[in-house]
């Protein structure tokens, strides 16, 4: 006989948190099964906060990747700080994404202060467990991170190979409240496209430039045009010294267009149509300390928000 009990919806939102480089983008990418959120090898990859929504069936929930937890004197650095604390607030869960590669030190225990005091429960999530040969040392790692918090969960994962994150979608849903859905059931991410081409040039960037250009180096899409089934996208490349700008152009120009074409390749795929792609790159002096600069990457600011 079949039951006329029907199931509740629930829905709630999720903050994703931790060190640089703990793999939060990829454990992003890996929920929603896209690619909402950059990745790259380099600390501080992610500048802004993305969030991205995953619904099943009876439950919708809204994620929150966020900037890694780190210490810095620039302008950018305090930003990326802001919405860490930001992403704490009127939260259902908290998931803190930690190597497990790594030991705890100093730095991470510091950032743990963080989830102190904080309403919300939050899920340890120890990940790049596809890395370890011995599993065994995840137990005294577990026991120094819960020695510091005491986490509801505690879970091995690997954001790149989707080890555990199965049961740990199931657990996120069975954590959510009752609740509506927010977003219709197509939704992925608030970012509009824009954004998103902006920051997979940056990725390009970075991967293509290894650790010739650190993390000065921000992308302005300044003309996006829709045309016959063309998207024509002008974007601007903006770094900090003139050395930085020989190193992205490159020899006879090689560079700027291995990283166009790759960038212009991913978008294709990411966004479904074809697309025509310039860069041009302009240094432009201690951007990372204009709040005026910073604004214009910031594409909420953009749209009526507001940054101090």
């Amino acid at each position: 006989m079949p039951s006329n009990k029907t199931e509740k919806s629930v829905s709630g939102f999720v903050s994703i948190l931790g060190r640089p480089n703990a793999g939060k983008s990829t454990l992003l990418n890996s929920l929603v099964g896209s690619k909402v959120a950059i990745v790259s090898s380099k600390p501080q990859t992610t500048q802004q906060a993305i969030q991205a929504v995953v619904t099943l069936g009876h439950a919708q929930v809204v994620f929150l990747d966020t900037p890694g937890i780190h210490q810095g004197d620039l302008l950018i650095h305090k930003r990326m700080m802001m919405a860490v604390h930001a992403a704490l607030d009127q939260r259902d869960l908290l998931l803190w994404i930690a190597d497990a590669t790594q030991n705890i030190d100093e730095e991470e225990k510091r950032a743990l202060q963080l989830l102190k005091d904080r309403d919300a429960p939050a899920f340890l999530l120890l990940n790049k467990v596809d890395r370890l040969r011995n599993k065994q040392q995840l137990l005294p790692l577990m026991e120094g991170f819960t020695q510091e918090i005491p986490f509801r969960e505690c879970l091995p994962v690997s954001a790149l190979t989707g080890e555990g994150l199965d049961e740990l979608l199931g657990l996120i849903v069975a954590a959510m409240p009752e609740g509506p859905r927010y977003f219709p059931e197509d939704y992925l991410t608030d970012q509009p496209e824009r954004h998103l081409a902006a920051e997979l040039i940056r990725e390009k960037i970075l991967d293509a430039t290894h650790q010739e250009v650190p993390h000065s180096v921000a992308v302005l899409i300044e003309n996006w045009e829709e045309a016959g089934g063309l998207t024509r996208i002008h974007a601007q490349i903006v770094v900090e010294r003139e050395g930085h700008k020989k190193i992205i152009i490159g020899s006879r120009g090689a560079m700027l267009k291995q990283i166009g074409t790759l960038a212009r390749q991913e978008m294709e795929s990411i966004l479904g149509r074809k697309l025509f792609l310039q860069l041009f790159v302009k240094t432009r002096s201690k951007w990372r300390q204009s709040a005026e600069f910073l604004n214009e990457l910031d594409w909420r600011y953009m749209a009526g928000g507001s940054q101090s």
